[in-house]
């Protein structure tokens, strides 16, 4: 069993549920160390007092705030840990909210909370069968490794996941990051066409379908330099649809997204069929072998 990386009550009302957090997810990493170019030389980085150019082991290092004028305001580690709220090891939730109306782009980083101990596993069950009754999230702030978070406990069939979010000053006016954005669209042909597209090209969310192809690429990359070997890839680069073939592009992307789909319908249903037949076949195999056992 993993190792927690924190541990907690979640608080609500005057109930408290002892939890363990544990990393619910892992992004697909390739390692690369750096080195000089045209060398087996390594790049190391030290940390380095840029007066004397010496280094400076790491536990003589303390952070300071820029306050202007080249002045900073020296704060060390421990008086950080004094002001943090939280210090009870609390998960407090404040609200429940429905699910629905999270815009996810709240959404940070997702976490497995798990029952610390056997003794209040029902406690546990209890709060995550009335969040998935009730479609709600329960909002909570913690704090965890000298930052205080924004949190969302909500339940995943039979676990309670956390998602830690961003505060709504952390989030970015899209007016202000991109500037003019095109107006409402007009109830045309184009949009018309464009509800089809989208219409002939939905499906079921199946996450399994979707593979990292970039990590395989330079995986393979990698594999095949060692060998001594070139490796070419040549894709061509993207051209924007001109607006005044925008209708034809629309229209023939629709009849093409629909024979994609009539063509999945086939092959589905023959493999169901497929499967049928041979579970009929094992039936009968069964069936036979019991009358010449009787």
């Amino acid at each position: 069993m993993a190792r927690a990386i924190w541990s907690g009550y979640i608080n609500f009302g005057l109930v408290s549920v002892p939890v363990g957090m544990y990393s619910a997810t892992k992004e697909h990493e390739i390692d690369f160390h750096q080195f000089q170019k045209g060398t087996s030389d390594r790049i190391r980085y030290k940390r380095v007092n840029e007066r004397t150019g010496r280094e400076v082991p790491y536990d003589k290092i303390v952070k300071g705030h820029d306050v202007g004028g080249g002045e900073y305001v020296i704060v060390e580690p421990e008086e950080l840990d004094d002001i943090a709220p939280g210090k009870s090891r609390s998960l407090e939730i404040d609200t429940f909210v429905d699910l629905d109306e999270i815009d996810p782009m709240h959404f940070q980083k997702s976490y497995y909370l798990g029952p610390s101990d056997a003794e209040n596993a029902s406690s546990y069950a209890l709060l995550r069968d009335a969040l998935a009754k009730t479609n709600r999230a329960g909002i909570a702030k913690f704090v965890m490794r000298g930052k205080e978070y924004l949190a969302t406990i909500r339940a995943d069939e039979k676990v309670l996941v956390l998602e830690t979010m961003f505060f709504a000053d952390e989030i970015r006016d899209p007016d202000e990051e991109l500037g003019d954005l095109p107006r409402k669209a007009g109830a045309g042909k184009q949009l018309s066409m464009a509800v089809d597209l989208i219409e002939a090209m939905s499906g079921e969310w199946k996450p399994a379908s979707y593979q990292d192809t970039y990590t395989e690429r330079v995986k393979e990359l990698v594999k095949t330099k060692h060998q001594g070997k070139e490796v070419v890839y040549s894709e061509e680069e993207p051209q924007a649809t001109n607006p005044t073939d925008l209708v034809a592009a629309l229209r023939a992307s629709v009849e093409e997204a629909r024979k994609a789909r009539g063509a999945k319908k086939k092959t589905t249903t023959k493999k169901t069929t497929a499967k049928k037949t041979a579970a009929k076949k094992t039936a009968a195999k069964k069936t036979s072998r019991s009358k010449k056992a009787a």
